[in-house]
């Protein structure tokens, strides 16, 4: 499965945090809305609960996402679990929940050729989640559909030196704990990802060059997309996956 992301033939296309752009991003909802359009592969990030429960949750405090305020890891998941993740996108998605690794698991038993791109958020305690993840993630048999993404180079060794699978970093100029030369952060990525603002035919041709994918975010119209497309972009991370899926359907 994870071999069509090697298939220069193909583009992947992958909803960022879900449908981000339409729904409220890490939600279900947001998440089986993506997959309703065909999208290619889900993006999500994962953090701890107080209790260490896997939740799906992209900023370090709950603020920006819910009706709560504080920090992530000092809630437990039953109090996270009670706090409104939709209303703050819009009055018709109020009561939305911040879901847990785990129902999204169960979620995409309905979507068995569904990619994952795992991103862990850097923290304290990011090895642990990405060590419980991996777990959680094996338990469904899906580990065999997943690339893990971090900006903490840190993160990126361990899952690679500890676990064997399949990264995704960034640009060494973007990434925390980045450590250069043979040996370093880049020989442990599989993938690169490539901000809109970086992307260059040549910045692809580098990381080309050096054995990485070479993938980019966020193209959310179709001028950016058709540019990731004429850099050699060969996957793409959208706010919006429409217009990346209508050309990409239609370029066949």
């Amino acid at each position: 499965m994870i071999e069509r992301l090697q298939d220069d033939s193909r583009v992947i296309v992958a909803g960022h945090r879900g449908y981000k752009s339409a729904y409220p991003e890490n939600t279900l909802l947001a998440f089986t809305k993506a997959l309703e359009l065909g999208a290619d592969m889900l993006e999500f990030d994962l953090r701890f609960s107080r209790d260490r429960e896997i939740v799906i949750v992209h900023d370090e405090t709950v603020d920006r996402t819910t009706d709560g305020s504080g920090s992530v890891r000092d809630f437990t998941m039953a109090e996270l679990g009670r706090l409104d993740a939709g209303g703050w996108f819009g009055g018709e998605f109020a009561g939305l929940r911040i879901p847990t690794l785990t129902a999204l698991c169960e979620l995409l038993m309905r979507y068995p050729d569904v990619l994952l791109n795992v991103e862990i958020k850097p923290a304290a305690d990011s090895r642990e989640v990405a060590d419980a993840a991996i777990v959680e993630l094996g338990k469904h048999g899906y580990l065999e559909r997943c690339v893990f993404t971090s900006f903490d180079a840190d993160v990126i060794a361990h899952i690679h030196d500890r676990h064997g699978l399949r990264t995704q970093g960034f640009p060494g100029e973007n990434m925390s704990n980045f450590v250069a030369g043979p040996g370093g952060t880049y020989s442990k990525m599989w993938a690169v990802g490539i901000s809109m603002k970086q992307l260059t035919p040549d910045i692809v041709r580098q990381f080309r060059g050096m054995g990485l994918l070479a993938w980019c975010y966020c193209p959310d119209d179709e001028e950016q997309v058709r540019y990731a497309l004429e850099c050699g972009a060969t996957l793409m991370t959208c706010n919006n996956p429409v217009p990346a899926l209508n050309i990409v359907r239609n370029s066949g």
